[in-house]
């Protein structure tokens, strides 16, 4: 039986989305329940434009398709700036969420991204290219997401340390 071309094109396009989207954990999870035991999926994902913003988010549903869909739509609600210095951040900073902790250094030109998983993913959506990462204390991937993300916003440029001291940036930057 031969199929027609047209077949291929009546479907729906897929939409080009102007973010990278990862996918950083996917977790089945069970409920017991008086029938037996639920199983559902959740996903953890990370959206980012590669020029500084970054966003994560997480879906639950009984898919895993479903789930990563409303991990991404979740991420898209929760995008944030982060400040950078070229192609790497402007200072060190220890990012902090539950048990999670994130300690993310500058790094020269040609370092690479030196990240684990979870951190990788984040850094990679951000656009930073040149970073050194170290998770401390917990691994959990929420958490260690939540708390790369926390350490990206507390990131500050001269330019935004002389604005609230009521310095000029040449006087920061010393």
């Amino acid at each position: 039986m031969a199929y027609s071309n047209n077949n291929r094109s009546n479907r729906k396009e897929e939409v080009k989305s102007e973010y990278i989207e990862k996918v950083v954990s996917l977790n089945r999870v069970s409920k017991t329940v008086k029938g037996g035991r639920i199983q559902k999926f959740s996903a953890l994902c990370v959206i980012g434009d590669g020029k500084g913003k970054v966003g994560f988010g997480l879906g639950k549903a009984a898919e895993v398709s479903e789930a990563i869909r409303k991990g991404i739509e979740d991420a898209k609600k929760n995008i944030k700036t982060v400040t950078l210095s070229g192609s790497t951040i402007p200072h060190e900073v220890t990012g902090k969420h539950g048990a999670g902790r994130v300690l993310l250094m500058p790094a020269p030109e040609g370092t690479g991204v030196i990240a684990g998983g979870a951190v990788r993913a984040v850094i990679e959506a951000a656009g930073i290219t040149n970073i050194r990462t170290k998770c401390l204390r917990s691994n959990n991937p929420a958490n260690v997401v939540a708390a790369t993300v926390d350490g990206l916003c507390q990131l500050r440029d001269a330019q935004q340390v002389a604005e609230t001291h009521g310095k000029s940036a040449q006087e920061i930057a010393g």
